[in-house]
């Protein structure tokens, strides 16, 4: 049997653990999270010191803006209130969510906790009063969750958190239902605050104009915000070289890397980088772009394919730029059509491969557009290209100009609504480079666009005439 002197050791041990648990969140994350095999990692620890110095009182607005899977609301909506009462053990917090049913799922999630560590925390649950979306401490602490649409009224809060308080593109899209929430947070929310009381906002960025946003936009001053994208930037707050993970050990770059191609720019640098774009582009109006589903006919006017080279492969590490070609036609009106985009990274081999194969399927009667780089090597390529594709008809030329001064003609014609463009797998991907320039990581498409447009404008000019006088025939 162990001895008196180890019992009383033992429960020396545990009196001191349950003093730092009270008095240091990290102490108690680590502590609850451990039955899991989970323990705090950087961006959670930097996560943790804000949330202290909001529950100490050194500010009373926290803004945590990080991605999807980065455990944020496991920190903020979790553990964070049941350690809360530890500090303030008669307060009252009001959690909120998109609905009802997240709110409830945090709220339970927090009581289990307490459940479980109530001796540790040093309160225990009243009885009678323990549902998931509303219970109260041993101590008279209360704990509120609501959907966002649900009643606050008659609720007040030391503590308001709110976490997601939009599910979806579809919401976050819709004027409407951003002036709910916006409507919610002033005239519900905020009138239910005490004197002093701190506010919480845990959220993935969805649009410019979110709650976050319109924050950020009427009363910056008032916020700490911690921004953490899911790939490091410039001056990152943990100290990130640019392009670094924030949590390596759950999500590598390169896994990071394949869901950005797979979700687009636009909702990548949303939820991901916690940077969202609006849906409008800088420059194209792509509201303005008319959808066909069966392309014209190639004999209504000139047809052309312009290319824009790249020769890097993708492999881990890097984010090579692409080849594409883009086959425009523009018929006898003026008007454009984008008939079709190919697009690929591969070696130089493989980009001959997909020009010739593409000059197939067009035809000898498409016009084929190259970029000529310059210096010696720059010809060596077009006159080795011009070789292979022999028999077709095609065209060099050097870019001149600004990437932007180059895109504006067609940019135009496309705001005048004379462009239109084929339904076809390749058209999502094509109107989100689009939509992002000239902020977007990649303009391949943009620029063989551009080229394509010139080429076209070109060729459907009508021949100049040749006035001879009628005694020098």
């Amino acid at each position: 049997m162990p001895s008196s002197r180890s019992n009383w050791q033992r429960l020396e041990g545990e009196s001191a653990q349950r003093q730092t648990i009270r008095s240091n969140l990290t102490e108690w994350a680590t502590v609850a999270l451990a039955p899991a095999g989970h323990a705090p990692t950087a961006h959670h620890r930097l996560l943790i010191k804000e949330l202290e110095s909001l529950s100490h009182g050194e500010t009373d607005r926290l803004m945590v803006l990080m991605p999807p899977g980065s455990a944020k609301s496991t920190y903020a909506s979790v553990l964070f209130p049941a350690w809360w009462f530890t500090q303030h053990p008669r307060s009252s917090i009001i959690a909120a969510s998109h609905t009802a049913n997240l709110a409830e799922h945090f709220g339970r999630q927090v009581r289990n906790l307490v459940l479980e560590h109530g001796p540790r925390l040093g309160y225990e649950l009243v009885p009678d009063k323990r549902s998931a979306g509303r219970w109260q401490t041993s101590r008279r602490g209360v704990y509120l969750a609501a959907g966002i649409r649900g009643p606050i009224i008659g609720h007040r809060a030391d503590l308001a958190i709110i976490d997601d308080p939009i599910k979806s593109q579809a919401e976050a899209d819709s004027a409407g239902f951003r002036d709910h929430v916006w409507g919610w947070y002033r005239s519900d929310l905020s009138t239910r605050l005490k004197p002093g009381a701190r506010v919480l906002l845990i959220m993935t960025r969805w649009h410019e104009d979110d709650l976050g946003g319109r924050l950020l936009a009427q009363q910056r001053d008032q916020w700490r915000v911690l921004r953490l994208p899911a790939l490091a930037e410039a001056d990152d707050p943990l100290g990130r070289a640019p392009g670094s993970p924030l949590w390596p050990d759950w999500e590598s770059a390169a896994e990071l890397d394949r869901k950005r191609s797979s979700i687009g720019e636009r909702a990548w640098s949303a939820l991901f980088q916690q940077a969202p774009k609006p849906l409008e582009g800088g420059l194209f109006k792509v509201a303005r772009l008319e959808f066909v589903d069966v392309p014209p006919s190639l004999t209504s006017g000139v047809v052309v394919r312009a290319w824009d080279l790249a020769a890097t492969q993708a492999s881990a590490g890097n984010d090579p730029d692409w080849t594409a070609g883009v086959k425009l036609l523009r018929d006898a009106s003026g008007r454009c059509t984008v008939l079709d985009v190919s697009r690929l990274r591969g070696t130089p081999r493989e980009v001959e491969a997909a020009i010739v194969a593409a000059a197939r399927a067009d035809g000898t009667s498409v016009t084929i557009g190259l970029p000529e780089d310059p210096g010696q090597a720059g010809r060596s390529q077009v006159s080795y290209l011009a070789t292979v594709l022999a028999g077709y008809r095609m065209t060099a030329s050097r870019e001149t100009g600004a990437k932007l001064t180059r895109a504006m003609p067609v940019a135009s014609q496309i705001e005048a609504g004379n462009v239109a463009l084929v339904r076809a797998a390749w058209t999502d991907v094509f109107l989100e480079e689009l939509r992002d320039f000239p902020y977007g990581r990649k303009d391949d498409q943009v620029d063989a666009l551009s080229r394509a447009f010139a080429m076209v404008t070109e060729l459907g000019r009508p021949a100049r005439r040749l006035h001879v006088p009628l005694l020098a025939r």
